[in-house]
């Protein structure tokens, strides 16, 4: 009997639409990859986000070989109701995967495994199958290609024709990263190889002269080789090897030093090969050149712009994409070379620039903490409120356990003691009816031993790995769990109300990403802090985070305080690990500090036992 295929549902966002761009653009971008990959898997849901929209005129406008059926925000599925567009999730499931990124990228993989021949559809994801996979609260170049582009060019359409708008900083930010030197996997070899035909250049044009020498006067033309970046990048695209002369090195190649080789340039938007993130640019860019262009500007200070525009229409499958989703692709003129480029773009900073503050800086953990003292600054842990709370693991089902066969016993152990003080916090704060986030839940842990515990609470999974949620829903439905969610996406795209917020370790920034959730939803939160030397100035969060701490320490000072706090190791000498702890407590006392700016009243706890984990501070936080 043959298996039964399960039916998907993707979901995407409509505010209106132009001549060839549906809008949001993030509904372009989901519907251009579905016509790139001929992906017929989802059923496709328009979910208009105004009340006059009229559903049979979004139709006719769609690409001609999809079926799209428009409903309101109201039919959605409940878990759907919580996120942001776009969104996948299976029919009649509590599993979700939301944002652009994390969708797009399950499109492609879908497509693969339905049809193994498309290797070309899973070679959008990258080396190492990384492409757009950070998320945007961490990944400078996520954040430009998923959120910044996008909305920068939603914004730069809206904008008044009268009125001349400046180029947005985001897409002059984007011709920088253009002429940026390449990085690829094995590009030493890739650079020996670039000298080599730049020789072989050299020498073809020497003899050519050499031969039209005699014939004075004679305007003599000599015709480069293709570059080896753009024959690499085509013959992947055409699935073709790249000749053998490319690939042999003369010795005195192999001989030159790797800081005397030739940089590579960049052919498409991450390097030399043609990936999700082109196929995310492409409609943003496509819209920006087409406006450009309506209003008469010149195209001259976006040469590399213009230029990944116009290879990329030459990829394989992209006019016929393009064709299918009405985009009539622009045929620019010859444009200024990239050495020409516009000055200023050495101007544009970077999304996150580093506060220049060495006239400030005081070297040293003792010194810092020595001056937050002067000031009346030490760190301040509150008494455990339940010390001798426990789970009683025993008689819970196998698979309610952390370990569940895939730990040692000793570090499933000490999970179990992380899972009781998390465990009783929450209870302390939990009444029925409550919804509960388990953010950055990994394998599902505490969200687990939550629902379980609370059969009365709805309990929500959110987890940006895909691997490991869908662990946690095995373990979910082994045990037959009818009040738990599972998210995939970044923090930003869930947008639900909730009660409560809980993280077990939450890495670096994304303790401040989920505090600030739990304040916006005036939630209360129960969060265990992890890898603090990872804590940065970020583009939503500058350190250090309360008044009481800016007006005392320097960005640097901070930074001190935060590698420092993660020198706690059993492995490192007591009085380092004392030094650990003591750091952890600023930087902690900080964050709580921060969020009693918002009209909060925080706790920082140390777990029992603290030998649990070497990073065993709770930050529990109630609004009044």
């Amino acid at each position: 009997m043959k298996e039964s295929v399960i039916e998907e549902h993707l979901y995407l966002g409509f505010s209106h639409q132009s001549s060839d761009s549906i809008f949001p653009l993030h509904t372009s971008i989901s519907l251009f990859l579905l016509s790139y990959c001929d992906c017929k898997l989802f059923k496709v849901f328009l979910v208009p986000t105004g009340e006059n929209v009229d559903g049979q005129f979004v139709a006719k406008n769609l690409p001609g070989d999809l079926e799209v059926h428009v409903i309101s925000r109201c039919q959605l599925p409940v878990v759907v109701q919580s996120c942001c567009f776009p969104a996948v999730v299976v029919k009649d499931g509590n599993f979700c995967r939301a944002g652009l990124s994390v969708v797009l990228r399950h499109i492609i993989q879908k497509t693969y495994e339905a049809d193994p021949s498309k290797k070309d559809v899973l070679e959008l994801l990258g080396f190492k199958k990384t492409c757009l996979k950070a998320c945007a609260e961490v990944s400078q170049w996520t954040r430009l290609c998923e959120i910044s582009i996008p909305q920068a060019v939603e914004g730069f359409l809206m904008a008044s024709p009268e009125n001349c708008q400046p180029i947005p900083p985001d897409i002059l930010q984007l011709e920088r990263k253009l002429g940026e030197p390449v990085r690829v996997h094995n590009d030493d070899k890739i650079r020996r190889q670039k000298l080599q035909q730049q020789k072989a250049g050299a020498k073809t044009a020497v003899s050519v002269l050499g031969e039209e020498a005699t014939e004075e006067g004679k305007t003599v033309e000599t015709h480069e080789l293709p570059s080896l970046e753009l024959s690499l990048a085509f013959s992947k695209l055409l699935v073709q090897e790249v000749p053998d002369a490319v690939n042999r090195e003369a010795s005195d190649i192999r001989r030159t030093k790797t800081s005397d080789l030739p940089l590579l340039d960049h052919i498409f938007a991450e390097g030399l090969y043609f990936t999700l993130a082109d196929i995310v640019l492409l409609p943003c860019i496509h819209q920006f050149l087409v406006s450009i262009k309506k209003q008469g500007k010149n195209l001259v200070n976006l040469p590399l712009i213009s230029n990944w525009y116009q290879r990329v229409q030459e990829v394989p499958g992209v006019k016929k994409a393009a064709g299918k989703c009405n985009m009539d692709f622009l045929q620019l003129p010859e444009l200024m070379s990239a050495s020409e480029q516009l000055q200023d773009l050495s101007a544009v900073p970077d999304a996150v620039a580093e506060e220049n503050e060495d006239s400030h800086f005081i070297g040293g953990p003792r010194p810092t903490v020595t001056k937050l003292m002067e000031n009346g600054i030490e760190a301040k842990f509150s008494p455990h409120p339940c010390p001798n709370w426990t789970l009683d693991w025993t008689s819970l089902p196998s698979a309610v356990s952390p370990g569940e066969g895939k730990m040692s016993g000793d570090r499933a152990l000490r999970k179990q003691q992380q899972l009781n003080n998390l465990v009783a916090a929450v209870t302390k704060l939990a009444k029925p009816g409550d919804v509960i986030v388990d953010f950055c839940s990994g394998g599902g842990h505490v969200g687990i031993v939550l629902a379980h515990m609370m059969p009365s609470c709805q309990v929500v999974l959110i987890e940006n790995k895909e691997l490991s949620l869908i662990r946690a829903k095995d373990r979910s439905d082994e045990l037959g769990l009818k009040n738990i969610w599972f998210i995939q996406a970044n923090l930003d795209y869930f947008n639900g109300s909730f009660n409560i917020g809980v993280a077990l370790h939450a890495c670096g920034v994304a303790t401040d990403m989920v505090m600030e959730h739990c304040i916006k939803a005036q939630a209360a939160f129960v969060i265990s802090p992890c890898c603090y030397g990872f804590i940065q100035n970020t583009v939503k969060f500058k350190y250090p985070r309360s008044h009481q701490f800016k007006d005392t320490l320097s960005y640097k000072e901070h930074m001190m305080l935060c590698r420092f706090a993660d020198q706690t190791a059993v492995q490192l000498p007591p009085e380092r690990r004392l030094i650990g702890k003591q750091c952890m407590g600023l930087v902690d006392l900080d964050r709580a500090w921060a969020a009693e700016e918002h009209n909060y009243s925080v706790q920082v706890i140390s777990m029992v036992p603290e030998s649990c984990s070497p990073k065993n501070n709770m930050i529990v936080g109630i609004p009044a």
